[in-house]
């Protein structure tokens, strides 16, 4: 038996949000990268499952503010309906 570590803080988050009575196939993908300026930026890519996304990517001084960011982000987008893949 093999033991498997699960991820505290996860640094990718991909939330899907399917409805087909209204044509809906969503998708919501989230990471944390280190930047080549010594920050931490929170890349966030959305749209059509499908198609190409939106891509905004924000800085932080440091891992702990990005992972925060993307927690709050999923928590935000969990209660419009979006669920992990």
């Amino acid at each position: 038996m093999t033991n498997v570590q699960i991820e505290m803080f996860p640094t990718s988050i991909r939330l899907q949000r399917r409805d087909p009575d209204r044509n809906m196939q969503r998708f919501y993908l989230m990471t944390v990268q280190a930047d080549l300026f010594g920050g931490t930026a929170l890349i966030r890519e959305w749209g059509r499952i499908g198609a190409g996304g939106q891509i905004v990517r924000e800085v932080y001084p440091d891992e702990g503010q990005a992972i925060d960011a993307l927690a709050q982000m999923a928590k935000i987008k969990s209660r419009r309906g979006y669920g992990d893949v």
